[in-house]
């Protein structure tokens, strides 16, 4: 019975979430399973990863092959690197002391590069929001300018009728008060 690391899909369409699981090798994608390992949600930014790691590192020891995902997965969360370390203890290259210090050195420098690589999504972000927000505002003003000009277009039109309006009904008072008093 070949057992393979795998993930099992779950959630939405469009919206998939996954499962990390040992799962015997004949077995369906989504169908029975042995073990379940952890999570996998590729809709955040980065990617967010729950996973056992000694089971992890347990089921890699017993002859479980991991996927091409579930290798980079198990890559990426130091399963690989605390089962190769452990291969060098059980040979004896290595001490257990030593293996423990070089994969907390390496769990450190990758906590390091994922809070580098978070701050910067957040911020990336935050800029493009300010930039959103200073666009919308240009674009607001632009249109207030817009409006305010065609009022004060609108205005200077009304102005100009009523001008002409009254300056007509100047004229025709003025030959017909002038007309008056000459039939009387």
């Amino acid at each position: 019975m070949p057992t393979r690391i795998r993930l099992q899909r779950h959630g939405k369409k469009n919206n998939a979430f996954y499962h990390i699981v040992v799962a015997d090798g004949r077995a369906p994608r989504d169908g029975r399973f042995i073990e379940k390992l952890g999570t996998y949600n590729p809709n955040t930014n980065p990617a967010s990863i729950e996973l056992n790691l000694d089971r992890s590192v347990q089921w890699l020891q017993n002859g479980a092959q991991p996927s091409d995902t579930c290798r980079r997965i198990l890559s990426y969360k130091g399963a690989l690197l605390k089962n190769h370390l452990q291969i060098g203890v059980n040979k004896g290259a290595i001490s257990q002391e030593q293996a423990d210090v070089k994969f907390n050195e390496w769990l450190q420098a990758k906590e390091a590069k994922i809070s580098g690589v978070r701050s910067t999504v957040e911020n990336d972000k935050r800029n493009a929001r300010k930039a959103a927000l200073e666009t919308e505002k240009k674009q607001n003003e632009d249109k207030a300018a817009a409006i305010a000009a065609k009022r004060q277009a609108a205005a200077e039109a009304e102005a100009a009728a009523k001008a002409e309006a009254e300056a007509a009904a100047n004229a025709e008072e003025a030959p017909a008060a002038e007309e008056a008093p000459a039939a009387e």
